[in-house]
């Protein structure tokens, strides 16, 4: 299983948005920038982001995007789904009529775990726990082994 660009892209971009919450809008220039990612494929991520209420634009010359919710409210979940869609490792997981063996498939089984683990995790971590993540590189920064 490999995630999409779209999902690693636009999970460092609501970081970013993250990283800088309650001290105003960030423009796309600047996540874009940080994040090496052009301005016309993180305009499309940010307006997933939009549409699915994780984040909000404020118009003018100091406008930009921000969080709609505090980092803490929004789960890893909520993103991944935005920008990565329903994630089912088998197709016999969201549809059981795909294969006539679902009923006593032990392999359903194990793509079932493997679905309930991901999301586990996903649904335990938040931005904000992103956010101290990413900070704690920088605070061990001048140390030297």
């Amino acid at each position: 299983m490999k995630l999409s660009s779209r999902t690693r892209y636009g999970m460092r971009a609501i970081l970013e948005l993250a990283l800088e919450y309650g001290k105003g809008p960030l423009q796309i220039k600047i996540i874009a920038k940080r994040e090496d990612i052009s301005n016309k494929y993180l305009e499309q991520l940010i307006a997933m982001l939009k549409a699915s209420g994780l984040v909000r634009s404020m118009r003018g010359p100091r406008g930009g995007y921000m969080l709609a919710k505090p980092p803490e409210e929004i789960q890893l979940k909520d993103i991944f789904l935005t920008l990565e869609g329903p994630m089912v490792p088998a197709e016999c997981l969201q549809h059981p009529e795909y294969c006539s063996r679902c009923a006593d498939c032990a392999t359903r089984q194990i793509w079932q775990e493997l679905q309930d683990a991901i999301f586990g995790v996903l649904e335990s971590v938040t931005l904000a726990d992103l956010v101290e993540r990413s900070e704690c590189p920088k605070k061990t920064t001048d140390y030297h082994i």
